[in-house]
């Protein structure tokens, strides 16, 4: 933040119901700090209290814990109002917090302080903006995740009466139709047969309209990608969910410095793992796991068919890698020369060359 004197920040630790608050100046001088309610009336008194606090706080920006998740419903009411809003990762508040107390124990006061310190301590935050496009296909691309937990779900449910129905049970990859037939040549004759009989009849019905509800959101997220102008779905291995995603998690794509950055935030870039003359790196488990997974699913496609992606792969293996140190190449390939370009939602012109990795890019930039 800009180091001014007329400046504060309000850290802000986000709940469900409540919120604490910290009021600091720019020299860490703690100034005023409550708890108050996230409803209408909370939210009213949080900003009079503010607004009245001496020395006058009239030039100030709002830090608060989780943007992207439990603190998103004040952030965007905060927004609305007016207010200037930056976005605390929750891994930076923790280690602050450790930092200014000396331990790790947490209170909803101390989680206010640390976020408060890691505005004035820390530049380059991200600002939240009000992104009407983004929220939409935040809210239909969780919908769609859910319809697809459900999806699975009652398959499996579905797999294990047929089994129990069945001898042998029902093939693996099983659609709503084929499940249908199966359980229509089933007739038992014991008590416990026919209750079976009839609850896969009705998880049967629930997987058909599941499916057709996947399908029409699978629609309406690549009519909704299409309006972005977005060219991710260009790329081999990535669905509408997996676009919408992406756009979703990553939001402003140049907040990256560099492929680098991007890299260690979702999780592809090797962490150096080596010890005297032994260099090695090993698996980073860290990083956003959402994004990981849709990345995991490109590199898997792209294995599985012939293109750049394999030839890729199968250098890599004829250089020495085992097959999981390809995979892993593979898996980060796109995230350095592709997925940062096409992830724009307006884009710019791609001046491709050769070079070791599918697709890849000139310049340093995303």
């Amino acid at each position: 933040m800009n180091e001014t004197s007329n400046r504060v920040v309000i850290g802000m630790d986000p709940h469900k119901r409540s919120v604490t608050i910290e009021v600091m100046t720019t020299d860490e001088t703690v100034i005023g700090g409550d708890r108050f309610g996230t409803d209408e009336a909370g939210l009213a008194d949080l900003r009079r209290y503010v607004s009245q606090l001496r020395p006058r706080v009239e030039d100030r920006v709002w830090a608060i814990e989780g943007c992207n998740g439990i603190g998103h419903h004040v952030a965007v009411r905060l927004l609305a109002a007016g207010e200037e809003v930056v976005d605390v990762p929750p891994k930076l508040s923790a280690r602050m917090r450790v930092f200014a107390t000396g331990q790790g124990r947490k209170t909803d006061a101390t989680d206010a302080h640390s976020v408060a310190l890691v505005d004035t301590r820390i530049a380059g935050l991200r600002p939240v903006v009000n992104d009407e496009q983004l929220a939409v296909l935040r809210v239909l691309v969780d919908r769609r995740r859910s319809l697809g937990e459900d999806h699975t779900r009652m398959t499996s449910q579905v797999h294990q009466l047929l089994l129990e129905l069945i001898p042998g049970g029902a093939k693996r990859d099983l659609s709503a139709a084929q499940a249908k037939k199966l359980v229509a040549g089933v007739r038992p004759r014991d008590a416990a047969g026919k209750i079976r009989r009839r609850v896969a009849a009705e998880l049967v019905g629930d997987l058909e309209r599941v499916y057709a509800r996947k399908k029409a959101a699978d629609k309406e997220l690549t009519e909704l990608l299409t309006a972005t102008d977005t060219s991710l779905m260009d790329l081999p291995g990535i669905g509408p969910t997996g676009a919408a995603r992406l756009l979703v998690e990553v939001g402003d794509i140049t907040r990256f410095p560099d492929r680098g950055h991007f890299a260690s935030w979702n999780g592809t870039a090797p962490i150096d793992a080596s010890s005297g003359d032994h260099v090695r790196h090993r698996l980073s488990r860290a990083g956003n796991r959402q994004i990981n997974r849709i990345l995991h699913t490109m590199a898997v496609v792209q294995l599985r068919n012939p293109g750049l992606g394999r030839d890729y792969y199968d250098r890599k293996q004829a250089d020495g890698k085992s097959s999981m140190e390809a995979m892993r190449c593979l898996k980060r390939s796109p995230v350095r020369h592709r997925v940062p370009h096409h992830a724009r939602r307006r884009p710019q012109p791609d001046h491709e060359r050769e070079g070791d990795g599918p697709g890849r890019t000139t310049g340093k930039r995303l």
